[in-house]
C-alpha cells in the first residue's frame, strides 16, 4: 500500500498528537461507546490482530507489571512475543515492543505514516490510543510474532484493544479506578473488564473478593468461556517472602509446583501477580511449564516506574501508584522492605479524578515525615495546594513545591544520606521525577541498582 512517510519520528508524531488524546484529557463520562472505528482501521489492514494468539490483560492494579511477567514467561518458551502497554514512561515507543525492544523510530515513523493513509479511510478520525492500538497490532502482524500480551487502557469492554479475541483473558484485581467512566461501583467496574472475555477463552482471575468474582464468572459464562481459573482456589501464592532484591514466592497453578522463585520486583502484591501471569502462561500452554524456565524468567523481569529504587543514599524509591489500592500497596511495601535511620520524605502529586485525603491516607504505614505536592504536567493536574491541604488535614507536615522539578529541589535536602525520597501519586509525576533523577549527579555517582 501507499505510504505517505514522515520525515522523521517527531514529525510522525505531531500527527499523532494532533489526535484526541484521551489519557490526558479524561471525559467525565463515557461518550457513546463504540468499537466500530477500530473494527474498521483493523479491516482496512487486513485484520492484523487475528494474525497471531493473544494474552489480553485488565484490571484495575498489576496490568503492568502481569504483562511484563507473562511476556518473559512466553519468551523462556521459546515465542518471539509482542508485547503493548500504557502508559509509557520515557518515549511512546515503549509501548509497542517486541522480544523486550521497543520499536525503532525509523519503523514507528513509518507505520504511523501508514496510518495517517489508511486513516482517510474511515468514517471518523480516530483517537491518539486507538491509532497506537492498530500501530501495536499492524506491527506484530508484520514482524510475525508468535504470541501478544496486550494491555487493556481503560476498562475492558469498549476499550481499543477489545477487537482481539483473547486465547487467555486476565482479570487482575478490581478496585475503585476511573468511577468518572466505568461507573461508581465495584460491580459495574468488575462487569466492565469482563467485556475483554471470549467465545473460547480461558479466562484467570486475580480477584479474590467472591462477589466480584461471581460477577466475573457470570459474564464470562455468558460470552462462552472456555474455562475459568481462581485465584486462591485454582492458583495461588502460597509463600511470599522479602528477599535481597525482591521477593521469593512459591507459586502453585493447577499443573504445577513452583517454590522459591525470585521475583525482582518489591511488595508482596508481586508475589499474587506473579501467580497470576503464570497461572495465565500455564492456561496459554495448556500444560505446567518447566521450573527451570519460570526461574529463568523471573529473574530477567523489569517494570520501571513501580517501587523502583533509583538510588540508595539516599534511598530514592518511585512508584506511579494512583489509586487508593495502588498507594496502600506501596506503603506495606515500604513498610516491609525498606528501613532507613533518617527522614521519610515524598514528592507527591496526581490528577483530577482522586480523592488526596485517601491518596495521602493509605500512606500511613510508611510513616512520611513530610509531603511535598506538585502538580503534573498534565491537563488534568490536581493542584499541588489541594494536596498539601489533604495531607495538613491528616496531620502529615505538607509543603507546597509546585512543579514536579520545584518539589524534587524541596525535597531532597530534607532527606540527607540516610534517609528516603519516594515519588508517587501519578505516573506522570514519576515519568518527570525520573528524568530527573536519573540525570541528576547525585544518580550518576550512586547508580540505580540492578532489579
Amino acid at each position: 500500500m501507499a505510504r505517505r512517510r514522515f520525515q522523521s519520528l517527531e514529525e510522525a508524531l505531531r500527527w499523532l498528537d494532533g489526535h484526541i488524546n484521551l489519557e490526558s484529557a479524561m471525559p467525565d463520562r463515557r461518550a457513546v461507546p463504540t468499537l466500530d472505528r477500530m473494527r474498521e482501521i483493523a479491516t482496512l489492514l487486513g485484520d492484523p490482530q487475528r494474525t497471531y494468539p493473544v494474552l489480553h490483560l485488565t484490571g484495575t492494579n498489576g496490568k503492568g507489571s502481569t504483562a511484563a511477567m507473562a511476556t518473559a514467561l512466553l519468551a523462556a518458551m521459546g515465542l518471539s512475543v509482542g508485547t503493548y502497554t500504557s502508559p509509557n514512561l520515557s518515549s511512546v515507543n515503549e509501548r509497542l515492543a517486541i522480544r523486550g525492544d521497543p520499536i525503532g523510530d525509523t519503523a514507528f515513523a513509518d507505520l504511523l505514516g501508514s496510518l495517517a493513509d489508511i486513516e482517510a479511510l474511515v468514517s471518523e478520525r480516530l483517537t491518539r490510543f486507538e491509532l497506537l492500538t492498530a500501530a501495536a497490532f499492524a506491527w506484530f502482524s508484520d514482524e510475525a510474532v508468535d504470541a501478544a500480551v496486550i494491555e487493556v487502557g481503560l476498562g475492558g469492554t469498549w476499550d481499543a484493544t477489545n477487537i482481539v479475541d483473547a486465547t487467555v483473558a486476565v482479570i487482575t484485581n478490581i478496585s475503585y479506578d476511573h468511577t468518572e467512566v466505568l461507573g461508581p461501583t465495584l460491580e459495574g467496574i468488575a462487569a466492565d473488564k469482563s467485556g475483554i472475555v471470549k467465545a473460547g477463552s480461558r479466562v484467570v482471575i486475580g480477584e479474590r473478593d467472591p462477589g466480584l468474582v461471581e460477577v466475573i464468572r457470570g459474564r464470562a459464562e455468558a460470552a462462552g468461556a472456555a474455562d475459568l481459573w481462581v485465584a486462591g482456589r485454582d492458583f495461588d501464592c502460597t509463600e511470599n517472602r522479602v528477599a535481597v532484591g525482591g521477593r521469593l514466592v512459591t507459586l502453585r497453578t493447577p499443573g504445577g509446583h513452583y517454590p522459591d522463585v525470585l521475583v525482582p520486583l518489591h511488595g508482596p502484591h508481586q508475589g499474587r501477580n506473579a501467580a497470576t501471569a503464570l497461572a495465565a502462561v500455564e492456561a496459554f500452554f495448556d500444560r505446567p511449564l518447566d521450573p527451570g524456565v519460570v526461574e529463568e524468567a523471573f529473574a530477567q523481569v523489569q517494570v520501571p516506574g513501580r517501587i523502583e529504587v533509583l538510588g540508595r543514599h539516599p534511598l530514592t524509591v518511585v512508584d506511579g501508584a494512583h489509586n487508593v489500592a495502588g498507594m496502600e500497596a506501596l506503603a506495606r511495601a515500604l513498610a516491609e522492605e525498606f528501613s532507613v535511620d533518617g527522614p521519610r520524605v515524598a514528592v507527591i502529586g496526581m490528577l483530577r479524578g482522586r480523592d488526596p485525603l485517601a491518596m495521602v491516607a493509605a500512606l500511613g504505614v510508611a510513616g512520611l515525615d513530610t509531603v511535598v505536592t506538585c502538580a503534573p504536567d498534565s491537563p488534568r493536574a490536581l493542584t499541588a495546594t489541594d494536596v498539601a491541604e489533604a495531607a495538613r488535614a491528616l496531620g502529615v507536615r505538607a509543603i507546597v513545591g509546585g512543579s514536579v522539578g520545584d518539589a524534587l529541589a524541596l525535597a531532597e535536602p530534607m532527606v540527607g544520606d540516610d534517609g528516603m525520597l519516594l515519588v508517587a501519586g501519578s505516573l506522570y509525576v514519576v515519568t518527570e521525577a525520573r528524568e530527573i533523577l536519573l540525570g541528576s549527579e547525585r544518580a550518576r555517582h550512586d547508580p540505580r541498582p540492578s532489579q
